[in-house]
């Protein structure tokens, strides 16, 4: 559910997850590795993700041309593996 908060637009989990074409998992892994950020939302556990920041990381997911943000920072050589290959039970 997309949610605007001080002017900036947030989606939870599931619908980052789908614009992204991943499972929940991956889009956590993203997260633990740096290649996306998430917001806490209120006292609880719930995290937000900022609907620009996730665009911006499908556009680079998509294409081979690094996309620059509003701020100027560009996301060059960004290679998105699937969680499995990060995670085992090991």
């Amino acid at each position: 559910m997309t949610q605007t908060i001080g002017g900036v637009e947030y989606m939870d989990a599931g619908e980052a997850a789908a614009m992204l074409g991943v499972k929940k998992a991956t889009l956590y892994a993203y997260v633990s590795r740096g290649v996306l950020r998430s917001y806490k939302q209120g006292v609880g556990r719930r995290r937000l993700y900022r609907r620009a920041e996730v665009e911006l990381l499908r556009s680079v997911h998509l294409s081979n041309d690094p996309p620059s943000a509003a701020d100027g920072r560009v996301l060059r050589d960004v290679y998105l593996p699937d969680v499995e290959s990060w995670a085992s039970d090991h």
